[in-house]
């Protein structure tokens, strides 16, 4: 077996093509790695829930794969259904981000088991999100009431340049406290402190006896910067955001292209 044991990636607009498609030969691809024996991850921003009917597509219960949730703040083996690794923001902490959503005037989104939860549930951007993770939204007029849990994650959606703007104060608020990045132009993700692709795929790469030299990864966006530029072999996909293409090592065709397929026949 060569240097590369262990591929990673990114869903959308990585193994998902822009009408949100696994084209047939990506999934061959994927399909002669796990029959190799090489482990395969799903690596991405969506709730475990959300992830689920890719994996099932792909067949991750038959063979050596791993899901990563909310940016990898959940770690699922899919072959047991067992969480491995998981780490949520304590509710107290995540009451003060419902107050500082307010503060901002933006719509905040979280999930509770199987459903996405929002301030703003006809938010094009909320639908965005229901669209990709096949989960039904219920709205709520007050999240901080609704918070008797510690939430996995929080999504603060906004139009992309106010988002911008205030991101800076927001991380600032929350420094050494909460992790926080855009995945999408209109989605900024707040996850917990130490949470991100690259951290979280370390641990699981550690535990089974390997290390970012074996690691082919694959992304395109904003929340990929971490994991692309962890992995040996750090793959931007052509569509990918000019972030995650600059500490890429391999610039790999679009999504549109079977991107994700050219990879895994060049490096395995």
């Amino acid at each position: 077996m060569g240097q590369y044991k262990f591929l990673a990636l990114d869903i959308d607009g990585t193994v998902t093509n822009s009408k949100k498609e696994i084209t047939p030969a990506v999934k061959a691809e994927i399909r002669r790695l796990q029959e190799e024996g090489i482990p395969v991850a799903l690596v991405s921003g969506r709730p475990a829930p959300g992830i689920r009917h890719v994996a099932a597509e792909l067949e991750f219960s038959k063979y050596n794969c791993y899901v990563l949730a909310f940016n990898g703040g959940k770690i699922i083996d899919s072959r047991t259904n067992k969480v491995v690794y998981s780490q949520a923001i304590p509710v107290e902490l995540a009451h003060e981000v419902c107050r500082v959503a307010k503060d901002y005037d933006v719509a905040v989104v979280t999930y509770r088991g199987d459903e996405i939860i929002s301030t703003d549930p006809e938010n094009e951007y909320t639908g965005i999100e229901a669209y990709v993770t096949k989960m039904p939204v219920c709205g709520v007029k007050d999240m901080e009431k609704e918070l008797d849990y510690d939430p996995d994650k929080f999504l603060f959606v906004a139009e992309p340049a106010y988002l911008e703007s205030i991101m800076p104060e927001v991380q600032k608020r929350f420094e050494g406290r909460l992790n926080i990045f855009r995945s999408e132009p209109f989605f900024m993700e707040i996850v917990p402190m130490g949470i991100d692709k690259a951290k979280s795929l370390d641990r699981l790469l550690t535990t089974l006896g390997m290390d970012s030299s074996n690691l082919v990864a694959c992304g395109d966006g904003f929340n990929d910067v971490s994991m692309v530029d962890y992995a040996g072999m750090g793959v931007a996909m052509a569509n990918g955001c000019a972030e995650t293409k600059a500490v890429a090592n391999y610039i790999a065709p679009s999504n549109d292209e079977d991107g994700v397929a050219d990879a895994i026949r060049r490096f395995f």
